[in-house]
């Protein structure tokens, strides 16, 4: 019996490191707001984020959409599985089914989070989101999703919290999405990511043979179209810190996402809000990765977000 138990410790400590290298290989600059997190709180926050990156990167990673959309279905399938207590053979969903037999994570938020993704990758290329209110939600659902869980796998029960962690969300996901916006056009899915509204306003939908397409074509309308979306992150950052008074110490450094959403903010606003420019891809978000820490260990230090 010792020694059945010694195995699955050591397979079970082997799952929370993966999760941990794999928050660190493809989500650098949260990867550093984990450890800023109390000890007791790391394993829960990184087998969440790892959950995160394993869905947000199915529909990048396949050589096929269809096969990045099955990946997607089978995390739907694997959550109903953890809930039922079956065993799987995936590191991530280990190190997961662990933390909600601890902490009883709400199975809602996991599944919507999935959801969400699912939604975005059956998108037909002339699919255009209509409103910014479409991207708020889908920012809702993925990131903001993610700190309400954080805040409950803590034991952290605040309803000022949990306002917060909906505005640094969706602060977080609108200003992701704009920094993914290159890579997305080589894909051709740009147009997943500029509402109608904006493209509209600025330029950039075109009617071709009955259908609206988004072209990027005029820079300066980009710019102006990212402009305006930033500027929609930042009243959320700032309505987040406005909360600040009222949010318990103890859920201030599950909010320190704001810190990696405020340094693209300004990285986006020296490059004026030109998401093509190169010097957004230097370091960690546009600025030296010691300079990112030091800002990251100060947030910290003084107990802000």
């Amino acid at each position: 019996m010792k020694r059945t138990e010694a195995i699955f410790d050591e397979s079970l400590r082997a799952a929370f490191s993966y999760c941990v290298q794999q928050v660190r290989n493809y989500d650098y600059h949260h990867y550093l707001c984990l450890l800023e997190l109390p000890p007791n709180m790391r394993k829960a926050a990184f087998a969440l984020r790892a959950f995160n990156v394993e869905t947000a990167k199915a529909m990048d990673v396949a050589s096929d959409p269809r096969i990045g959309l099955m990946r997607l279905l089978w995390w739907q399938e694997i959550i109903d599985k953890i809930y039922a207590n079956k065993l799987i053979e995936n590191p991530v969903a280990q190190a997961l089914s662990s933390v909600i037999s601890e902490s009883r994570i709400n199975k809602g938020w996991l599944k919507r989070s999935v959801e969400a993704r699912i939604n975005d990758a059956r998108r037909d290329v002339t699919d255009i989101p209509e409103t910014t209110g479409e991207l708020e939600k889908y920012a809702e659902d993925t990131v903001s999703t993610l700190l309400y869980m954080t805040l409950q796998a803590g034991g952290i029960n605040s309803t000022a919290a949990d306002h917060a962690a909906s505005h640094v969300g969706k602060a977080s996901g609108l200003l992701l999405l704009l920094r993914s916006l290159p890579y997305h056009a080589s894909r051709n899915r740009h147009f997943s990511y500029i509402p109608a509204e904006v493209a509209a306003k600025h330029g950039l939908l075109v009617q071709e043979g009955g259908r609206a397409e988004i072209r990027l074509d005029s820079r300066e309308g980009l710019c102006d179209a990212v402009f305006e979306m930033a500027s929609m992150a930042n009243v959320h950052l700032q309505k987040a810190r406005d909360l600040a008074g009222t949010v318990p110490a103890e859920a201030r450094p599950v909010l320190l996402p704001a810190v990696p959403a405020q340094v693209l903010l300004d990285s986006l606003s020296r490059v004026q809000f030109d998401v093509f420019d190169p010097r957004l891809a230097r370091g960690v978000l546009g600025i030296p990765p010691l300079w990112y820490q030091l800002k990251l260990k100060w947030h910290s230090w003084k107990g802000k977000y």
